[in-house]
């Protein structure tokens, strides 16, 4: 099944510049104490991802990884800004020096004059993978100083600046090219020869994922190199091994490896100094924490909203973000992982703008990756309250007209029309048969003209019926509404008529319903939405959710496959029902 893409933007490298001085202003102006660390880490993310776009595009002019160019002084300056993090932590947050303007005017002297692609760092913006873990792990190690580190491009970038923090040593990163699941490098012979036998080396990476085929071409190139196994550490975010697209030689090499981790529990939830807990950075937001956190991730947040088991919707573990309940004396709130730095500031921006436009919880603040929010207790899951299709049509059209006139999307950042065509017609003949999926042949010659009248926005992407809340008074409230439009999946960014789209099949707003629901984005937009192009949507919809679930219920645990199988059998339904064929038995 097609689910996955990732996040990409084209950006104009001095746009990326501003922004790191911006950045490296910001943490500045602040006195010590977490929203200085804060800032100092979103000043290293922002100046990893341009070091990522100006490497990687030197990579793709000379077909190989050197080293030097106008990444190297970037990269520099990344070590910089990791050294300014890792001693930021170790003190408590008390110290940290921040490069000068002059240190970044000189690190961005030869820019590329083009336009590079920068890639979203997965773990920083869903993962809760945090890079002082990296530098803390690195420091209790034991290789010792003068290591070279090869980050893994793209969120290797910054944590192998973070590693080489903790360790005293060198940084180059490295693009591993080639199948998803047989990876490998291309590397000039002057950075080939800089890796002798002789070499201590450590290579960070946020993985190893289903095949563990980057830590893999790294680790095949050093063998090949003559560097011993003990010679060579692995700094990924998790100790589980590589997926189960991995093959024997790259479980080989991985088995060899020494291997340090230390994740996010290790790092702030078993901290052993109180300013590194969670809850001592919710304090300046809502007050002493008067219990201990629980957390909710893992589809535990259902024990609140569903009593009985067997009524609860279905949960995907492996996607959801890290979140967690605080009771204080204000109250009882959510915190939630959006993100470190800009985008999870970001993301609290559209937390704020939706909070007062009626349609989501009260915002506290952020917390260094966490946004804090209201947990609204007196609330009823939709699914349990029920609402008129006429009432809950107009709502919920008022929250997506909202969205679209709110939130518009620059280009480049949700899959082309024929991107999801494509990613419609695999999976379709994938759950049923390919003389069911040749019924999309006929759309794909409308999807020029569907494209021209788009407007792509950041669409809400999840409104499935439990995502939505009735407090007594009967207002209708949307949760976790700040992200999905930029989720580690291909859809992204896309005209509202997708949400149009799946208001359709998460909430049953077809037909009478469906008019009102485009009547009343209409009204918010000044923009009719075309009915045709929401009847295509409703398929590429319905496979593409297909799809996510399908995956999902291939790595659920034993009590959640049930759920996820009725998923998959209800996407089956409404893909097969749109196609006209039947659904299989």
């Amino acid at each position: 099944m097609l689910v996955y893409g990732d996040v990409r933007r084209e950006a104009d490298p001095r746009d990326e510049a501003a922004r790191l001085r911006d950045a490296v202003e910001a943490a500045r102006g602040l006195g010590p104490g977490l929203p200085r660390h804060a800032a100092l880490v979103g000043a290293l993310l922002a100046l990893g991802e341009l070091t990522q776009g100006v490497a990687d595009a030197a990579f793709r002019e000379s077909g190989e990884d050197t080293g030097d160019g106008a990444a190297a002084p970037l990269a520099g300056l990344l070590v910089r800004l990791a050294d300014s993090v890792w001693a930021s932590w170790r003190s408590g947050f008390a110290a940290g020096d921040v490069p000068d303007r002059a240190a970044v005017a000189s690190a961005c002297a030869d820019l590329p004059s083009g336009p590079v692609e920068i890639r979203l760092p997965e773990g920083f913006a869903f993962y809760a993978v945090y890079p002082e873990a990296y530098a803390a792990a690195a420091a209790g190690s034991g290789l010792g100083a003068g290591a070279t580190v090869i980050g893994l491009r793209s969120i290797g970038t910054s944590l192998g600046a973070m590693v080489a923090a903790g360790l005293g040593g060198t940084l180059v990163t490295v693009r591993p090219t080639g199948h998803p699941f047989r990876r490998a490098l291309r590397l000039s012979g002057a950075l080939r020869d800089a890796l002798s036998p002789a070499s201590r080396v450590a290579v960070a990476d946020e993985g190893p994922g289903l095949s563990g085929s980057s830590f893999g071409a790294v680790l095949r190139f050093l063998e090949e190199r003559g560097v011993p196994a003990d010679n060579v550490a692995l700094f990924p975010s998790h100790a589980g091994e590589p997926g189960h697209a991995a093959g024997d030689d790259i479980r080989r090499l991985y088995a060899r490896a020494r291997r340090h981790v230390l994740t996010f529990d290790d790092l702030v939830l078993r901290a052993g100094r109180p300013e590194h807990r969670l809850e001592s950075w919710l304090a300046p937001l809502v007050g002493p924490v008067t219990a201990p956190l629980e957390e909710i991730s893992g589809g535990a947040w259902r024990t609140h909203a569903f009593a009985d088991p067997d009524t609860w919707p279905p949960a995907n573990p492996m996607q959801e973000r890290r979140k967690f309940l605080a009771r204080t004396g204000s109250g009882t709130w959510l915190a939630k992982f959006v993100g470190l730095g800009f985008e999870g500031e970001r993301k609290v921006g559209r937390a704020r703008d939706l909070h007062a436009a009626g349609f989501c919880p009260e915002v506290a603040g952020f917390a260094h990756g966490f946004l804090v929010e209201s947990w609204i207790a007196d609330a009823t899951p939709l699914p349990r309250a029920g609402l008129a299709p006429a009432r809950l049509a107009e709502r919920v059209g008022d929250y997506l007209g909202h969205r679209a006139a709110a939130f518009p999307s620059a280009p480049g950042r949700g899959a082309a029309l024929e991107a999801l065509w494509e990613m419609a017609r695999h999976n379709a003949a994938e759950a049923l048969g390919e003389g069911a999926a040749s019924g999309l042949d006929g759309w794909r010659g409308l999807l020029p003209g569907f494209a021209a009248a788009a407007r792509p926005v950041e669409t809400d992407n999840r409104l499935h019926a439990w995502e939505w809340l009735v407090r007594p008074d009967g207002t209708l409230l949307k949760t976790d509404a700040v992200d999905h439009h930029a989720a580690h999946d291909l859809v992204g960014c896309q005209d509202i008529a997708w949400d149009v789209a799946g208001a359709a099949i998460e909430l049953g707003l077809t037909g009478a319903a469906g008019r009102r629901l485009r009547d009343s984005i209409a009204r918010r937009t000044g923009r009719a939405i075309d009915p045709a192009f929401v009847a295509w949507l409703e398929i590429a919809y319905a496979a593409f959710q297909l799809g996510a679930a399908t995956m999902a219920g291939a790595s659920a645990g034993a009590d959640e496959q049930p759920r996820l199988a009725a998923e998959v059998a209800r996407y089956r339904a409404h893909l097969a029902s749109r196609l006209g064929v039947a659904a299989p038995g």
